[in-house]
């Protein structure tokens, strides 16, 4: 099943929400772009699906902004475990060693 959201990697720092949208516009209907602010990724979405794949199939690998892009499905958001506290660096577990000795 074809998906009208679009994952748009490799995003020029300065590429704005809105030139963007003009880019993918070329292609269908935007109903939404929205770029992760210091991440150089975001995500684009269309009003149909076969425009979201006219577009994929068009600018993935094309240059924007100075910069060769990456279009791909969106694949849907998933819960992701959140690291355990007890894993990190210093926590228990993190080795034998606990405080230090003097012997």
């Amino acid at each position: 099943m074809p998906f009208s959201k679009l994952y748009v990697g490799n995003l020029n720092y300065k590429t704005t929400e809105e030139s963007l949208k003009d880019l993918f516009a070329q292609f269908g209907e935007v109903t939404s772009a929205n770029i992760l602010q210091g991440r150089g990724f975001g995500f684009v979405e269309m009003a149909t699906p076969e425009a979201a794949q006219d577009a994929k199939g068009k600018l993935n690998g094309t240059e924007f902004d100075g910069r060769k892009l990456i279009v791909n499905d969106a694949r849907p958001q998933t819960d992701r475990p959140r690291p355990d506290r007890d894993r990190r660096p210093g926590g228990p577990g993190a080795g034998e060693r606990r405080g230090f000795s003097r012997f």
